[in-house]
């Protein structure tokens, strides 16, 4: 059997959702290794019918050989998620919506989300909700930050903006997401009690505006701007945290973020800890996600982002609790 055949088989058998099914608890701030080998005991923190990728990882691929090639690669691996950044294939040639939901269902996958342009929310957001439904995505989220405006203001500004796009995307079915990087987690220039990110969390409604954390960047936004743990934003409610990004981070100190981008299992997040301490089966996708994995690699091995989510897939369905 393929590997996909046994990652079929699997999640066919199992009644293991989502992430966070781990017992044990471990502290929160401790470094633990990222991958355990499999069948060492310990329950899966990651099922293998949970396991996603963020697209923006192989965009090198989808622009050089298309969607039809990458998801037939992704499926191969085991992947069963993937969460858009885009809907275009560079040289490769023009695609339908309906054609990539097409390639989706040919090869097994979900399409579980989306990153557009929060200007696409003001102009277009009507359109992208059609879109989403042509491929059955249950979340229409967006890379950016709330707001470029910095400020408290800025973000009590965008948290009612936010609200208002929130109602018409749960009215079509769907749910809204912000994902985080590293600024979202700075404080107000005015008043540095105030941390922006909980502004915008705390000012927008929870049945109308979800998030994704991406752990990396709240790790990053933790280095800069110290005073929180990560975790603690989604044990806080963890139903607003659909999505999370597993994205891995090599410490090093020569580095203004603290960490440098490395594919999951050769940093040094604590995600055994972090994702141990989730108790919410069935509440979260978790999506690899490697801003640089065309243009990084862990020696021996060559540049290739295929390699990359390849080697990370087996980090990741290698976690235990």
């Amino acid at each position: 059997m393929s590997r996909r055949s046994v990652m079929k088989a699997l999640a066919a058998s199992t009644v293991a959702v989502g992430v966070g099914t781990a017992l044990g608890v471990q502290t929160a701030g401790a470094l633990t290794p990222t991958a355990a080998a499999p069948g060492r005991g310990g329950q899966k923190l990651v099922p293998a019918n949970r396991i996603g990728i963020q697209l923006y990882t192989l965009r090198d691929k989808v622009s050089s050989v298309g969607f039809r090639v990458v998801f037939e690669e992704l499926a191969a691996m085991g992947y069963s998620e993937i969460e858009f950044a885009g809907y275009t294939q560079g040289n490769v040639g023009a695609i339908t919506p309906q054609e990539i939901r097409t390639l989706l269902d040919d090869n097994g996958l979900r399409a579980v989300g989306t990153h557009v342009s929060t200007s696409l929310f003001r102009t277009d957001l009507a359109n992208q909700i059609e879109i989403a439904h042509i491929l059955g995505l249950p979340h229409l989220g967006t890379g950016n930050a709330p707001t470029n405006t910095a400020t408290k203001e800025g973000y009590l500004a965008a948290a009612e903006e936010w609200n208002g796009w929130g109602e018409q995307v749960k009215a079509a079915g769907m749910k809204i997401y912000q994902h985080n990087h590293d600024g979202e987690f700075r404080f107000d220039p005015v008043d540095p009690s105030v941390r922006l990110y909980d502004v915008f969390y705390d000012n927008t409604d929870p049945d109308l505006v979800y998030l994704e954390m991406d752990i990396y960047w709240a790790y990053v936004g933790q280095h800069k701007y110290p005073g929180f743990e990560p975790i603690d934003y989604i044990l806080r409610n963890p139903r607003r945290y659909p999505l999370l990004h597993l994205k891995d981070g090599k410490a090093n100190e020569a580095s203004a973020n603290g960490y440098d981008i490395i594919e999951f299992g050769a940093g040094d997040l604590p995600y055994q800890s972090f994702l141990s301490q989730l108790r919410t089966r069935g509440q979260h996708f978790g999506l690899y996600e490697q801003d640089n994995a065309a243009t990084t690699a862990v020696p021996p091995h060559p540049l290739d982002s295929f390699g990359n989510a390849d080697r990370s897939y087996d980090a990741i369905a290698g976690l235990r609790g």
